[in-house]
């Protein structure tokens, strides 16, 4: 089938992220006097951050994971230090090939969405910062605080195409960085599955979550457009 929506993943898949949301993500619980290891950190990105949260201290600390005024805290110091690093961060760039990426698919009459684990909030911030915010290369934006659960749930991107007014998820291909990103895209029942080695994974370990391709660039993307 025609892909008719692009689904892209925001921070490690169109928006630079050398590791800085796992440092706002392991400082925000260290703000609470708790430890977390960063290669679990990193398995975690891309899910909602309180749904993290969660599940980081079910690993860690399982005493304090139905701790909700905890996990509150957790949550508002990562808003706190995402808010600070994207509205200060001077490297702060769209990741190569991204926009173009955008133009080259709306040339083509297909739609492009943003999604991610962010809040609102601190996605606002971002996309005040790339000047994304009026974008007329971006057709629609989904943040996991809007719909009732975040990722691996279909409920972003079914969100998107509702709005679209796209009703065949088999012309929509879903793009990100994380597993989390593979099996909202599965779970979607996406046309196909990408997954990008700019953010939070290597090749070899996205490897094992079996996406449909996985590209070194965005610029790779538009070979894989039907």
């Amino acid at each position: 089938m025609k892909t008719k929506l692009v689904v892209f993943d925001i921070a490690g898949t169109t928006v630079t992220d050398k590791g800085n949301v796992a440092d706002a993500f392991m400082s925000a619980f260290s703000m609470e006097g708790i430890e977390v290891d960063l290669t679990e950190v990193k398995k975690v990105m891309g899910y909602r951050k309180k749904d993290a949260i969660v599940m980081l201290l079910q690993k860690f600390h399982p005493e304090k994971a139905r701790e909700e005024t905890l996990v509150a805290q957790i949550h508002s110091n990562f808003e706190e230090k995402m808010l600070e690093f994207y509205m200060s961060e001077k490297d702060l760039l769209p990741l190569p090939h991204a926009e173009d990426t955008f133009r080259w698919l709306h040339s083509q009459g297909i739609f492009v969405a943003l999604n991610t684990g962010f809040t609102r909030l601190i996605t606002e911030g971002i996309l005040y910062r790339l000047g994304w915010k009026e974008n007329p290369l971006i057709d629609e934006i989904i943040c996991s605080d809007e719909v009732e659960q975040g990722r691996p749930a279909p409920f972003m991107i079914n969100r998107i195409m509702e709005n679209l007014g796209v009703s065949d998820p088999a012309e929509v291909m879903k793009v990100g960085d994380t597993e989390v990103d593979v099996l909202e895209g599965r779970n979607a029942h996406c046309g196909h599955v990408i997954s990008v080695t700019t953010g939070a994974y290597t090749r070899n370990q996205l490897e094992h979550f079996n996406p449909d391709h996985i590209i070194e660039s965005l610029s790779e993307l538009p070979q894989y457009i039907h």
